[in-house]
């Protein structure tokens, strides 16, 4: 509303009562001059502060603004960054590979060319290793304290391009043929004479046939796997030849027992168990059918055990698979002909020679089996061809004399 007229000052004519009567429209009346007192009242009755100055300042309007005044005539460049709802993008555009990177969900995928490394099951093969292993030995070098990461080893060969079978070679074919020879000739001067090289000849099937199975050291499956041997050889001196069959049978069931009770008592892994239980029996088994050289005859003895190492001594020539195998039976059967008609066999003397020069072939096979390292070859690589053949050679004797 106008301020209210002072004293002295004309009044507005008054609206009639009936204004919602059809009236004529009354002219309307002149503004009259405010004084100064009069605008001074009025600006202290305002809802707004007042306005001191005649001409409102540039900056009245930012006042009362809802958001905060803009000093600047012009607004500088990253005023609309700040009161954005995402951060300021520097790079007005930027390359095709940052942007999909910020923005992406996974992380960045790495070069072409090791993205399938990253992502195989087998560790990248370098070319430099599997040359300087075809480059150097063929087996692994030998040791005494036990390799916990054995089982690995086939898969690395496989990995390699390599075979995991690997033949024991010559020099342990020399040390089984010498030790095949000495069994001969001892058998020739009697049973306490053969006791001697038939104790290293368990020994070394014992600790061989752990070490081929990755159980090394295992002192305690070894010792028992001996203990059985030498009770069942004391067993067969302590009978009557007729008899020596039944005292190695029953020494074998009373170690597989032995074997088994000692395995429940045990605190490892049930897995663990039943491995070291089977390496276990068949330890003790074949430790124990070694004394089948002591029941034979000493006819069979020495042609089996002559005919075993010339087998093993024509298998470790360098010649192919087949014809190597032709040649090393050939040559057992030869052998087992010559001392079998110097030993009073006669013609029985080549199938002695025949089935034991089988029977080490079998025996070297085995010793092979899985990657083994040179310490299996000296143990099981020479152990195995005559244990294998010491059961044989007892039936086929019996058969032939």
């Amino acid at each position: 509303m106008p301020p209210y007229p002072g004293p002295g000052q004309p009044q507005a004519p008054a609206v009639p009562d009936a204004w919602f009567r059809d009236a004529q429209p009354q002219p309307q009346p002149q503004p009259q001059p405010v004084s100064p007192a009069q605008a001074d009242a009025a600006a202290e009755t305002a809802y707004l502060p007042p306005v001191r100055g005649a001409q409102l300042p540039a900056d009245a309007a930012a006042e009362t603004a809802y958001l905060p005044p803009v000093r600047g005539a012009q607004l500088p460049a990253d005023a609309a960054a700040e009161t954005a709802y995402l951060p300021p993008v520097r790079d007005p555009q930027p390359p095709a590979d940052v942007a999909a990177a910020e923005t992406a969900y996974l992380p960045p995928v790495p070069p072409v060319e090791d993205a399938a490394a990253q992502t195989a099951y087998l560790p990248p093969v370098r070319e430099a290793e599997p040359e300087t292993a075809a480059a150097g030995a063929e087996w692994s070098p030998p040791t005494l304290g036990g390799n916990t990461l054995r089982a690995v080893d086939p898969a690395q060969a496989r990995a390699e391009g390599r075979s995991p079978i690997i033949d024991p070679g010559p020099q342990s074919a020399i040390l089984t043929a010498a030790l095949g020879l000495l069994l001969a000739g001892a058998a020739a001067l009697g049973q306490y004479a053969l006791l001697l090289p038939l104790i290293a000849l368990q020994g070394l099937t014992a600790a061989g046939w752990f070490r081929l199975n990755g159980m090394w050291p295992a002192r305690q499956g070894i010792a028992l796997a001996f203990a059985g041997a030498l009770v069942a050889d004391g067993a067969v001196l302590a009978v009557d030849g007729t008899y020596g069959p039944g005292a190695i049978i029953g020494t074998l069931g009373v170690w597989v027992l032995l074997t088994l009770v000692l395995q429940l008592r045990s605190h490892a892994d049930p897995d663990e168990r039943m491995y070291g239980l089977m390496a276990s029996v068949a330890s003790a088994a074949l430790a124990i059918a070694c004394t089948g050289f002591l029941a034979a005859g000493w006819e069979a003895v020495s042609t089996g055990a002559a005919a075993v190492a010339v087998a093993v001594f024509a298998r470790a020539l360098p010649l192919p698979t087949a014809p190597s195998v032709g040649v090393s039976l050939a040559a057992a059967a030869g052998a087992g002909i010559a001392v079998g008609g110097l030993v009073g066999l006669g013609a029985g003397g080549a199938l002695v020679g025949l089935v034991a020069g089988v029977c080490a072939l079998v025996g070297l096979r085995v010793a092979a089996y899985d990657y083994p390292s040179k310490f299996v070859h000296m143990t099981a690589g020479v152990a195995l061809p005559l244990a294998v053949a010491a059961p044989v050679v007892y039936l086929i004797g019996r058969v032939v004399g």
